[in-house]
């Protein structure tokens, strides 16, 4: 079903519109096309798009950004770059025929289109999987464009990640800092979910703390901050029941072969 302001297909028509921008014919010549009208036209056939404007359209939004000839959307400016950095954070380094079976496996319901020449490995597989989330996305806009929050023109970002200590990033201006912790919102209007470790850490932190919220995220990225949120928003704690596994192995001698 399609969601407000985004296509049921909003992820792999942005993989077409990179695909058609970066590598132009070379691009639909692996799908079996020598003319794109032809490709769109498969597209389309495909229930991918409803009409083809819907794919030139896609491709206009990312041709500024590549040296292919053509200007595209080149009015709107830089608007959509955060749509090419984040596949670019994924598959920007894959050739015309790997990224193509990308594509293959996305239009083919996660099975590989049996022309394909190289197989989908498990760690693009991964990466196709971040495709669907918000979180690796939002928190590359915040480091693209952190700097245009009004009180952080001069500030320099510190990467927390993957610490797990409650927050993603520690944001140093001047002598003071915050800590930032980043959330996505598809358009504008949304709840956000905090962990426990997230909220502890808020709490503990107040104003110096700030929950950096990207909504918008299929159109054009805007974000919100919010100092102190656990005074300035009203979260309801909500329990939820897990169980995990951990298996254990019987004490071994390494030095052994085994």
């Amino acid at each position: 079903m399609r969601t407000q302001g985004k296509h049921e297909n909003y992820e792999v028509l942005n993989l077409i519109g990179y695909g058609l921008a970066k590598f132009d014919r070379r691009f639909i010549k692996l799908f079996g096309f020598q003319t794109k009208l032809a490709f769109y036209n498969f597209i389309v056939q495909k229930g991918i798009a409803d009409t083809i404007g819907t794919v030139k359209n896609r491709q206009d939004l990312f041709d500024p950004f590549f040296e292919n000839g053509r200007r595209g959307w080149w009015q709107k400016g830089e608007a959509y770059i955060h749509r090419k950095i984040f596949i670019d954070s994924l598959f920007g380094s894959l050739n015309v025929n790997a990224f193509t079976n990308i594509v293959n496996f996305y239009i083919n319901n996660k099975s590989i289109d049996a022309n394909a020449t190289e197989q989908i490995s498990p760690i693009i597989r991964s990466k196709f999987r971040q495709l669907q989330e918000t979180g690796q996305e939002v928190e590359l806009f915040f480091m693209n464009n952190y700097k245009n929050i009004a009180y952080c023109e001069q500030a320099e970002l510190e990467d927390a990640r993957t610490l797990g200590d409650g927050y993603d990033f520690q944001v140093d201006v001047s002598i003071h800092y915050y800590l930032a912790e980043v959330k996505g919102v598809r358009t504008n209007k949304g709840g956000i979910r905090l962990t426990n470790n997230e909220f502890d850490k808020a709490k503990e932190l107040n104003v110096n703390y700030a929950l950096v919220v990207v909504f918008n995220l299929n159109e054009i990225p805007k974000m919100n901050v919010v100092f102190d949120p656990i005074r300035n928003i009203e979260f309801n704690q909500k329990v939820t029941n897990s169980i995990q596994y951990n298996y254990h192995s019987n004490s071994i001698s390494w030095t052994k072969s085994i």
